[in-house]
């Protein structure tokens, strides 16, 4: 008896570990596809932005700051792809709801960045992470962005 529950305490972490293996995620090669995607958009309209990926936990995967593009636009794509991950919704969401009656309120969410320019990632309905975009105006940095999701 005291093997059997021995050996049951030994195998179900590998179980439980081979079963979170199955959700899907980001890897590196998604991130710079992504990535790349959104560079060239950027590039292709003479817009210099900076590119950030997270993992469906809010990590980052990668980040991309093109030449000339202001530095305070890093902690506002940052933000971006935060608010697209941890809410499973654009910033453009947040973006329109400020602009409604009582919208100030959208303002006092933590991690709610309202501006258009991050947006989740999904595969087969399950988020697995989010890009953001800031460089721009923020209607060119949802343009970006959608370029870079649609290479996922």
């Amino acid at each position: 008896m005291k093997n059997l529950i021995l050996f049951i305490l030994v195998l179900v972490p590998f179980f439980t570990q081979a079963q979170d293996q199955l959700h899907p995620y980001l890897t590196l090669e998604d991130a710079a596809r992504i990535s790349d995607a959104a560079q060239a958009k950027s590039t292709s309209e003479g817009w210099n932005m900076v590119i950030v990926i997270l993992d469906a936990g809010g990590h980052m995967i990668s980040l991309r700051k093109m030449d000339g593009v202001q530095i305070g636009s890093i902690d506002v794509a940052l933000g971006k792809a935060k608010t697209s991950v941890y809410f499973k919704r654009p910033t453009k969401v947040f973006e329109d709801m400020m602009k409604g009656e009582g919208g100030a309120r959208i303002a006092t969410l933590p991690n709610a960045v309202a501006i258009e320019g991050g947006l989740p990632i999904f595969k087969n309905g399950i988020i697995v992470g989010a890009i953001g975009i800031s460089g721009a105006t923020s209607a060119q940095d949802g343009i970006v962005a959608a370029a870079g999701v649609e290479a996922y």
